[in-house]
């Protein structure tokens, strides 16, 4: 069980962006933000988005970097990932 952040090359608000994830919970997720100090406004119904800026400092707290492909598969082999259209 582990807490995986990707690789931040999502473009939006003047920067790059990261995803937050846990492979276990999302009670295990949320912990992780808020002892980050990410405020629960970046979680987004499976994930957290997270500036570039924070990369390094998540990784130092204990986030696996991972690839954005290893991300999605892990998140969908725990259960964890809620689909586009599921959003609403």
């Amino acid at each position: 069980m582990a807490i995986l952040v990707d690789e931040p090359i999502w473009p939006a608000h003047g920067t790059l962006w990261a995803h937050l994830v846990s492979d276990a919970s999302y009670e295990e997720l949320h912990a992780f933000a808020a002892a980050a100090g990410i405020p629960r406004r970046g979680f987004d119904h499976d994930h957290y988005d997270v500036p570039r800026e924070r990369w390094h400092d998540l990784v130092a707290r204990g986030a696996e970097p991972v690839s954005g492909r290893e991300l999605l598969r892990r998140l969908q082999v725990a259960g964890l990932r809620v689909r586009q259209r599921d959003k609403g």
